[in-house]
């Protein structure tokens, strides 16, 4: 997906983007190649891929319902994703980004200064760790290529407000892992609320994007340390 195409894909969500936010895209591309010469923050390094598969891919979640001011927490970011797209396109959210890795928090510091974006808390913390003291505290949780749904979803729904939503972003596997996480998602405090399906360019790119819905409070008892996560998913 070159820029033009990306413009014109957006165009067709509603979303268009003004020269300032084409430029941030661009300096984006080009810092997240220099940093990945010295750190692994992805295996996908191609523009045109950077672009479809890392900024069009995690502006997905906000096609059927645009961010405004919002609060957003995104857990084990990496290297931005999806939290860095959508501030660009949505400058007045509210970004705090969770991520074990001090280096790429170092990155993000450096990005987000560079990006000139505002209102953005980068946390060098464990989730569930950060969710001891930051419970029910934001109104959408995301998460892209962290975990398991299973493990996942303990991590993120403490987080999420009642009447927030946890997103997840999946791939070929999303399904499957729904079905393991549905009664761990249920006694969390959460309920399925839309379910998306859609290749990014074709089969081996599917795309499944989870919108699970905070409608009650989730038990003090969670979440669990990660050993317990991990060796006994709910």
């Amino acid at each position: 997906m070159n820029q033009k195409q990306f413009i014109n894909e957006l165009k067709k969500e509603n979303i268009s983007l003004t020269d300032k936010q084409l430029e941030q895209f661009e300096v984006y591309y080009q810092t997240l190649i220099e940093w990945n010469q010295k750190m692994n923050l992805t295996a996908i390094t191609d523009k045109e891929d950077v672009y479809l598969k890392h900024f069009y891919d995690s502006l997905t979640i906000s096609f059927d319902q645009h961010f405004n001011n919002q609060s957003l927490c995104d857990v084990g970011s990496g290297a931005g994703f999806p939290s860095i797209p959508l501030k660009i396109v949505y400058p007045h959210l509210k970004i705090t980004i969770i991520d074990s890795l001090q280096k790429r928090i170092t990155f993000l510091e450096h990005l987000v200064n560079l990006l000139d974006l505002k209102d953005v808390k980068l946390i060098h913390a464990r989730a569930e760790e950060y969710a001891k003291s930051h419970r029910e505290c934001f109104d959408y949780v995301t998460a892209r290529a962290v975990a398991r749904l299973d493990i996942l979803d303990e991590l993120c729904l403490p987080l999420v407000k009642v009447g927030g939503e946890f997103i997840a972003l999946k791939g070929l596997k999303g399904e499957e892992e729904l079905l393991e996480a549905e009664m761990g998602i249920e006694k969390l405090g959460g309920r399925i609320s839309l379910e998306t399906e859609f290749t990014l360019s074709d089969e081996s790119d599917y795309r499944y994007n989870l919108y699970i819905e905070k409608v009650k409070k989730t038990p003090l008892k969670y979440p669990r340390s990660f050993s317990q996560i991990k060796k006994k998913p709910l």
